[in-house]
């Protein structure tokens, strides 16, 4: 067996109505004064009111920071960090954005680092401060892996990627994703859907078996779970698969990486402020019919997994029918169907591709080469 390197998150704890012990979990880890990192819409949806009540009783004092916003720019983390300054711990509260920022306020606040000095992969030092995850979403398992994305200028994304920033614990309770809207729900899904399939197929070295069992896990679940928990909101046990499915996948991907589909999204995110859930959906099933040309396996494996009625099929039909059949789910989700839709031009493609090529890190892990001009193949199929 080859070598490889597992790391997660070292405690991970879930149920429906969880959110109302924070106060008891974050005080034995982080003492009595923290740091929450959220958002408005957290704060617009209660569940922030309702974590505050829970540290409160508890006898935490608590300092919020909720001016994360989507794809977070260099200021924010600026502006979180000096919050963390003092306190004994950070929670990071919300969709991916908040945990990004809260690892990166717990690291940073820390007071021994620079953000410039910590982009790369294993450039980041420590100490860091305890740092809790509380996802409210069922997307990007931020909760267990060791990535932060920032957004640095107008449009170009970086990564601090370091074992440093995995969250030592995750709370995962389902309730607090009940009331997602129908169309956040789809395009997180297909994110962490994308996280199980790349870590599956990856190309990294570090590709493993515990990643691959994992990601087979995670489709297994979100499969089946997440047609309904967009079409039937209130369905916990839906809603209890597809956070489950978000948080394997998470692990799966933390340590086998994601390639094209990601590297592709993040021009589209980045200069069109589309969601990266949505970004990611986007290109997905042209991304693998690009990759399924020379490297059909992983695909036609993961086909029957998350798609039982491709059971039996060739390994080329099954990875064909597996591309056709993440598009048509995220057609019933209600996701748009191409670029286009977006507000993205065939005039706009050039720019895209120049930019995808910018995110060698990920590009690596694919399992096909792509250039400059397959980027822009892909992305005009997916017009």
């Amino acid at each position: 067996m080859t070598a490889f390197i597992f790391n997660t998150t070292p405690s991970i704890r879930m149920g429906a109505g969880l959110i109302d012990e924070l106060g008891s979990i974050t005080k034995a880890l982080c003492g009595d004064r923290v740091l929450l990192v959220t958002d408005p819409g957290m704060i617009a949806a209660g569940i922030v009111e309702r974590a505050l009540s829970a540290l409160r009783a508890a006898g935490v004092s608590v300092t919020v920071f909720s001016d994360v916003q989507a794809d977070p720019p260099e200021p924010v983390i600026f502006a979180a960090t000096e919050a963390a300054k003092g306190v004994g711990g950070v929670i990071g509260l919300g969709g991916g954005s908040s945990i990004d920022v809260a690892k990166l306020a717990a690291l940073l606040g820390a007071g021994r680092e620079e953000l410039k000095d910590v982009y790369g992969v294993g450039n980041a030092k420590g100490p860091r401060l305890p740092l809790i995850a509380v996802p409210t979403t069922a997307g990007t398992g931020s909760e267990v892996t060791p990535i932060s994305i920032v957004t640095t200028g107008a449009s170009e994304k970086m990564g601090v990627v370091s074992p440093l920033i995995i969250p030592d614990l995750a709370l995962l309770d389902p309730e607090l994703t009940r009331d997602l809207p129908a169309h956040v729900t789809a395009a997180t899904g297909v994110d962490a859907m994308v996280h199980a399939i790349e870590a599956f197929a990856s190309a990294s070295p570090n590709n493993n078996p515990i990643s691959r069992a994992l990601a087979c896990e995670a489709l297994r679940l979100m499969g089946a779970a997440l047609e309904r928990a967009v079409t039937t909101p209130h369905d916990m046990d839906a809603r209890s698969d597809m956070l489950l499915g978000s948080l394997l996948a998470g692990q799966a991907f933390a340590n086998s990486p994601v390639a094209a589909v990601h590297a592709l999204a993040y021009p589209i995110g980045g200069h069109f402020k589309v969601p990266h859930g949505l970004s990611n959906a986007l290109v997905l099933p042209h991304v693998l019919r690009f990759n399924a040309v020379t490297a059909p396996d992983p695909y036609a494996a993961l086909a029957p997994i998350a798609f039982p009625e491709l059971t039996g099929l060739s390994t080329q039909k099954a990875a064909s029918g597996f591309a056709d059949a993440l598009a048509a789910l995220s057609e019933r989700c209600g996701l748009p169907a191409g670029l286009q839709a977006v507000g993205i031009t065939k005039e706009d493609l050039p720019l895209l591709a120049r930019d995808a090529m910018n995110q060698t890190r990920l590009l690596v892990n694919n399992p096909r080469e792509v250039i400059e001009a397959d980027a822009l193949a892909i992305y005009g199929a997916a017009l």
